[in-house]
């Protein structure tokens, strides 16, 4: 069972955060870590190839600068190697062109299976591991809280609203699995040193096979052209019962529509 994860490297999010003044994209400068929604992913990941009795997981990562931090992470919890897709060229690039940059990086994985996180903490999208299957033309299933391997088909229970449905799909198959589906494993001394000789293959967009033009700020089909920071909460109204309380409270509601 050869497994794909694909994980995204961030800011730290109890740092500060920046935005670019001209595009108005956040600023990924330094040190970058692992996405904590990805840590599922990966747990699971190494999970069904251990079930499996044999296999890896392969990371997929696009990240500035060469940065590798957030991978050592996931290579200290026991993945195999890392595909890592930095290039300057791809500074801008909106979710399908992630997924185009992903989804040709896999292929060079050969997975039985790829698993993502349902969206990632700095960009909440949603939409790239569906993007990613129907580029690579496999069957997606999306906010995966439990997943069985039985021969060539995967049984998911997906969370919904009322509960879990229960879909099976052939492999390979690309799941978005939920925060919480299991419990991420902490690296451990001997995981972190052995992280540090585990193989990264850095690509450029180029060795993808990938036209430029479709990557990048220039290939972007949207474009941030305003940021406005959040209008600051104002003091809530106090109502005073003096009897009548409950018809202060209903004139409210009816007036912001509610009832």
């Amino acid at each position: 069972m050869n497994v794909v994860v694909c994980v995204k490297q961030i800011p730290d999010p109890a740092g500060t955060m920046k935005l670019d003044q001209s595009s108005h994209n956040l600023v990924r400068e330094g040190k970058l870590i692992l996405d904590e929604s990805d840590s599922y992913g990966v747990e699971m990941g190494l999970q069904l190839a251990e079930q499996a009795g044999g296999g890896e997981v392969t990371l997929v990562s696009m990240a500035p600068n060469s940065e590798t931090s957030g991978l050592r992470t996931a290579l200290a919890m026991g993945a195999a190697r890392a595909i890592l897709v930095s290039d300057p060229g791809l500074a801008g690039t909106d979710a399908l062109g992630t997924a185009k940059v992903l989804a040709a990086a896999i292929k060079r994985a050969e997975p039985d299976l790829i698993l993502t996180a349902t969206e990632s903490t700095d960009g909440y999208t949603g939409t790239i591991p569906a993007q990613i299957a129907e580029l690579l033309g496999m069957p997606s299933v999306t906010f995966s809280k439990k997943v069985t391997i039985s021969g060539d088909n995967v049984t998911v229970e997906r969370q919904t609203e009322e509960g879990y449905e229960e879909v099976e799909v052939p492999l390979p198959a690309v799941l978005s699995v939920t925060a919480g589906v299991v419990e991420p494993r902490y690296p451990s001394f001997k995981g972190i040193m052995a992280a540090k000789g585990k193989p990264v293959d850095e690509l450029k967009v180029t060795d993808l096979g990938i036209d430029g033009s479709a990557v990048g700020a220039s290939g972007a089909r949207q474009e941030v052209t305003a940021v406005t920071p959040a209008e600051a909460r104002k003091a809530g109204e106090i109502v005073t019962d003096d009897g009548d309380g409950f018809q202060q409270i209903i004139s409210y509601l009816e007036r912001i529509k509610v009832i």
